[in-house]
């Protein structure tokens, strides 16, 4: 089972980039007086036939060859909805998924929001030729940080695998973390 959500969002940020996508867009959003955490991960990856779409969250069905399962998805509907939330996937073929995880914040059962910095880091550094955008909004304030500006910067997107702009990544979202809940 996946401990908090920062490996949720890595899992499936992974299944986006196995599914081909060219942008993926990341977003949490804490909403404490609404008590209301979120989660979406859209992508513009193959999508989902129907069919499978309707098997998704089943721990069985699966597009990996090296296991029988996928737990990923039905673990974090489990989730959601253990926590008085819903959980919602969207697809269509040839034009990517969307997928949606709501919380009650205050929920005893929520998943902690876990290294979200650290997870950001990995998936630009794993996937550097994916355009990721990462927003994250705390009561009606929000940061984002994404691959396009960092290449225009950078002026080479093959920079993003490098170990000193991997750790810069993850030193600027952690700062940018703590001042967005002050």
């Amino acid at each position: 089972m996946l401990e908090d959500l920062s490996q949720h969002v890595l899992d499936i940020a992974e299944n986006s980039a196995a599914a081909g996508a060219s942008s993926v867009l990341i977003e949490i959003s804490e909403d404490v007086p609404g008590n209301v955490l979120s989660m979406i991960v859209q992508d513009d990856g193959k999508g989902m036939s129907q069919d499978f779409l309707e098997r998704v969250t089943d721990p069985f069905t699966t597009t990996r060859t090296t296991r029988r399962v996928g737990m990923g998805i039905p673990f974090l509907k489990q989730s959601s909805e253990l926590c008085g939330g819903r959980f919602l996937v969207a697809s269509e073929l040839g034009a990517g998924t969307r997928i949606e995880a709501v919380f009650n914040y205050d929920s005893i059962d929520r998943p902690p929001l876990g290294d979200m910095p650290a997870t950001v880091m990995t998936i630009f550094m794993g996937y550097p030729e994916i355009n990721w955008t990462y927003r994250h909004v705390y009561n009606g304030t929000d940061f984002s940080l994404s691959t396009a500006e960092l290449v225009e910067v950078l002026e080479d997107r093959e920079l993003l695998r490098s170990a000193e702009v991997g750790l810069w990544i993850r030193g600027q979202m952690t700062e940018a973390l703590f001042e967005l809940r002050k």
